[in-house]
């Protein structure tokens, strides 16, 4: 099929971004009319002041909707390029960023504090700390069992990260058999389907520090992207050391991953469909899809998180489940195209 301009492609995607972000910060439990989203907006970026009778919409939107909006932002483009990166770095068009078995780590720090409250002198930050230590030793523990004298070989990495997966799944599912009050299985399976539903400020800044730099590695890296994603063979014969450069790509794939499960949870289907998607848009030039690729994913993830608070109000769905209802589609749609998967033939 012919090729999109990445500058066209791009400059779309962002205006519909912006139209979904609005659109997101008007909708929900309580609807405000786009005006006074704005007059709330340029008052809080020009430090301007809002009349009395606007102080309640005024924390709906500063204080609940723009900092969910802007993680949704983050995390979506964020996701999306980790599962551009692991689908070249173990050259398998299924793979996403929860192959390495990172997620599933984290869900066990997670339920240890939902279930057992530990970590509870941390407060607040219990959830997302706990959950972050389970992905670094999820990290550690597949590089440990996957390396050998050849470095991360791609089959051996998914088969221990899938391996892994399981386990930590396991221990999962006997944690929360084991819990003591049987209303902190719905939590815990509220969080491992993700949400964005405890989003604050406090993990604003610390979600775009990890995504800006990781994107600003992965760009950098784009070029050998290519040649990695050909094999190992064709890596060699261009100079570049196949494993090494795996090494680092796991790091920064599992650092990514570690921070967005800690904040929402596993929200499947992002790093998945999404590279694919812009495979088939743009071809399959990471130099052209790391332009694209984080642009889709937020607008994916926006509208996902969107969908998640207003279909059934007052009550929310779970971020995951919506990604999958609208993923596994477009995924099957995809499959059945000539050229979609890794832009192969």
């Amino acid at each position: 099929m012919r090729r999109i301009s990445v500058t066209a492609l791009t400059a779309t995607a962002l205006l519909v971004l912006v139209a979904v972000s609005v659109i997101a910060l008007m909708l929900g439990t309580a609807h405000i009319p786009w005006r006074e989203v704005s007059h709330i907006a340029w008052a809080e970026i020009t430090g301007g002041t809002i009349a009395t009778d606007d102080v309640p919409n005024y924390r709906i939107i500063v204080d609940s909707r723009l900092p969910r909006v802007l993680l949704a932002i983050l995390i979506g483009g964020g996701l999306s390029a980790v599962g551009l990166v692991v689908q070249a770095m173990v050259r398998n068009a299924l793979a996403d960023p929860y192959v390495l078995g990172i997620s599933s780590g984290a869900s066990v720090g997670a339920t240890s504090v939902v279930l057992f409250g530990t970590f509870g002198a941390l407060g607040i930050y219990a959830l997302s700390t706990a959950a972050f230590v389970g992905a670094l030793a999820a990290t550690l523990l597949v590089y440990l069992m996957a390396r050998s004298a050849a470095g991360l070989v791609p089959l051996r990495l998914v088969l221990t990260g899938t391996a892994l997966g399981y386990g930590f799944s396991a221990i999962t599912t006997v944690l929360v058999f084991l819990a003591p009050h049987g209303d902190g299985a719905r939590s815990v399976m509220f969080w491992l389907l993700g949400s964005l539903s405890a989003a604050t400020w406090q993990m604003v800044p610390l979600a775009a520090v990890v995504t800006v730099v990781g994107l600003v590695i992965i760009a950098a890296c784009a070029r050998r992207l290519n040649a990695l994603s050909m094999g190992d063979e064709v890596s060699a014969a261009l100079g570049l050391d196949a494993s090494k450069f795996r090494l680092l790509l796991f790091v920064v794939a599992a650092a990514m991953t570690g921070c967005f499960v800690s904040i929402c949870g596993a929200v499947g289907f992002v790093g998945l469909v999404v590279p694919h998607v812009a495979r088939m848009l743009v071809g399959a030039d990471h130099r052209r899809l790391i332009v694209v690729v984080p642009v889709l994913g937020s607008v994916f993830l926006v509208s996902a998180d969107l969908l998640a608070r207003t279909l059934v109000p007052p009550q929310e769905l779970p971020l995951g489940a919506i990604t999958a209802a609208v993923g596994v589609p477009v995924f099957v749609l995809l499959m059945r195209r000539r050229g979609a998967l890794m832009g192969s033939d």
